[in-house]
C-alpha cells in the first residue's frame, strides 16, 4: 500500500511540475520491484502525447552563406626612414634583463637600438634580399662602430641575416 501511495504522488507531482505529460488513461503497472503485502497490480495514469506536426516545406531556397573579404588593415604611418647596418645578438644574453626590465628570450621579434624610446615599432628591410619584418624596441645598443640595430635572434631569422651576421638595412619607424 505504501508503495502504491509514493507512486501515485510522485506521479501527481511530476505532471503538476511540467515534467511528465498530464496523466489521463489508467495503466497497470506490475513487477518485481513494485511487489507488495498485496500482490494486487498498480492503477497508473498515462497520457499519449500528440503527435509532432510535420515540418513544413521551405517555401524558398536558402541561400549560401556570404564570404566577405577580409578588410585590409590600415598602412601603418611611417614617421622616419634611415639606413645603416644592423646585427644580431642573441643565445648568450638569453634569459638576461633587457635595458627595459624585459627577459630576452629566443625567438622574440625585438631590437636595440641607441636612441628610440622602448616600445618603438620599426619596419627593418634587409636591402639585401629584400625581407622585412616589424620589431618593437626593447634594448639599448648597438655600441660598435656605424651599426644603427641590433636585432634580436628571431628577428635576425626572419630577415635572413643570421648566417650572415651583418646586413645593409633600412629603417621605418612606424606611428
Amino acid at each position: 500500500m505504501r508503495r502504491s501511495l509514493f507512486l501515485g504522488a510522485s506521479a501527481l507531482t511530476l505532471s503538476a511540475t511540467s515534467l511528465v505529460p498530464a496523466l489521463s488513461e489508467p495503466v497497470s503497472v506490475q513487477g518485481p520491484l513494485l511487489a507488495s503485502a498485496s500482490s494486487a497490480p498498480i492503477q497508473v495514469a498515462v497520457r499519449e502525447l500528440d503527435a509532432a506536426p510535420a515540418a513544413e516545406p521551405l517555401s524558398q531556397p536558402v541561400a549560401p552563406p556570404v564570404r566577405l573579404a577580409p578588410v585590409p588593415a590600415p598602412a601603418p604611418r611611417i614617421a622616419s626612414v634611415s639606413q645603416g647596418t644592423a646585427s644580431w645578438y642573441g643565445p648568450g644574453f638569453f634569459g638576461n634583463r633587457t635595458a627595459n626590465g624585459e627577459f630576452f628570450r629566443p625567438g622574440t621579434l625585438t631590437a636595440a637600438h641607441r636612441t628610440l624610446p622602448f616600445g618603438t615599432r620599426v619596419r627593418v628591410t634587409n636591402l639585401n634580399n629584400g625581407r622585412s619584418t616589424i620589431v618593437r624596441i626593447n634594448d639599448r645598443g648597438p655600441f660598435h662602430g656605424s651599426r644603427v640595430i641590433d636585432l634580436a635572434h628571431g628577428a635576425a631569422h626572419a630577415l635572413g641575416v643570421a648566417s650572415s651576421g651583418l646586413a645593409p638595412v633600412r629603417l621605418e619607424v612606424l606611428r
